[in-house]
């Protein structure tokens, strides 16, 4: 056992560089599991900074001053997060609260169709098994009345918590753009002077994340606008709810499509019962998720290595149980920056010692 970990010691952390990068990955981990609830506008403001910082560059690029560049880029933030609050957002409440006090109707034609079920498939679904669904749907749909009922008076130091990261989060990101170079001096000398694999692994990290996180963003805005255009064309009732829940389902791949499909046909179907606009709906939201698929994705991920399936699954479990919703969200691209950080890791061949004939 000792010779085991011996070798794998010698094949994995031989450099020094590797040792200091590990502790300073554990350290980070530890420090983000026990206080990422106090440093979640820190974060938060990092995580906007990155995918800022590539307009930024884009600008720099183009002969714009560095400053004009990162005021103006600050200041189309400013106007999509100000246009977020003020606009999008209540829309969004107010067809929550509708929403939900339609949900005793939409219950009641649930329960309509339910029982015409074993009637008509009985080898498929029992009437046992539809009066559970049916409970189960009850119980969850009158905790969600309950908790919006309750929300009231209880509810106002989150307000006045949600307020203060509103103004914290910019104030954070003007600052993380504007003193980059001076931050990111200030780790580095905390680092070794000399220090290759260290730049190595971070250009990987930096090259994949970044791609992952500046294509997902574009991602969600051009599939959840799609998804709001086509709605609102074809009459689609709660169209701003069910589009922003679309555009944040590609966070996940796989399981996020097919949990929102859910909703979308749930609402659709009791909108426009079993007929041809019901089923333009389902086919116009097939066409969105195909596009995203087979052509957006490819065109905006085409330089980031893909997770296995299996990988991403697992990725969504374990950071979700960690940080919940968050965990859920970033999952994804914390799965990519470890991919990247094991895939830059120096790796040295163990030499297996020759061995002795036997006379």
């Amino acid at each position: 056992m000792v010779r085991i970990l011996r070798g794998l010691a010698h094949k994995y952390f031989s450099d020094e560089e590797a040792v200091i990068l590990f502790l300073i990955l554990v350290t980070g981990t530890f420090v983000v599991i026990w206080f990422g609830a106090m440093l979640a506008p820190a974060i938060a403001s990092l995580i906007v900074a990155f995918i800022l910082q590539g307009l930024v560059t884009k600008l720099n690029r183009l002969g714009v001053p560095e400053f004009v560049s990162i005021l103006g880029v600050f200041l189309i933030f400013l106007g999509v997060l100000v246009g977020f609050i003020f606009g999008l957002l209540p829309l969004i409440w107010t067809q929550v609260s509708t929403l939900a006090g339609e949900a005793p109707r939409i219950i009641g034609e649930l329960q309509t169709y339910l029982e015409v079920l074993p009637e008509q498939y009985p080898q498929l679904i029992s009437a046992e098994a539809v009066a559970t669904i049916y409970a189960q749907v009850n119980t969850e749909v009158g905790h969600m009345t309950q908790w919006l009922v309750s929300f009231s008076l209880s509810s106002i130091p989150d307000l006045v918590a949600l307020l203060i990261y509103m103004v914290l989060v910019p104030i954070l990101v003007f600052f993380f753009l504007k003193d980059r170079e001076v931050l990111l001096g200030s780790i580095s000398r905390l680092l070794p002077p000399q220090r290759p694999m260290m730049l190595r692994i971070w250009h990987e990290v930096n090259l994949q994340c970044a791609n992952y996180v500046r294509g997902k963003a574009l991602e969600i805005l051009i599939v959840g606008g799609a998804t709001y255009i086509a709605f609102k064309f074809l009459g689609m009732p709660y169209a701003a709810l069910l589009s922003l829940l679309v555009g944040l389902s590609v966070v996940i791949p796989y399981i996020g499509a097919a949990v929102v499909t859910v909703p979308v046909a749930v609402i659709a179907l009791f909108a426009f019962g079993w007929g041809s606009h019901f089923i333009w709906v389902m086919v116009v939201y097939g066409i969105i998720q195909a596009l995203d698929g087979n052509v957006l994705v490819p065109l905006l991920f085409s330089e980031v290595n893909n997770l296995h399936p299996v990988a991403i699954i697992v990725a969504v479990l374990f950071f979700g149980g960690i940080w919940g919703l968050w965990g859920v969200f970033f999952a994804i691209p914390l799965a990519t920056m470890l991919k990247a950080v094991f895939a830059a890791w120096p790796v040295k061949d163990v030499v297996s010692p020759p061995e002795t004939e036997q006379a």
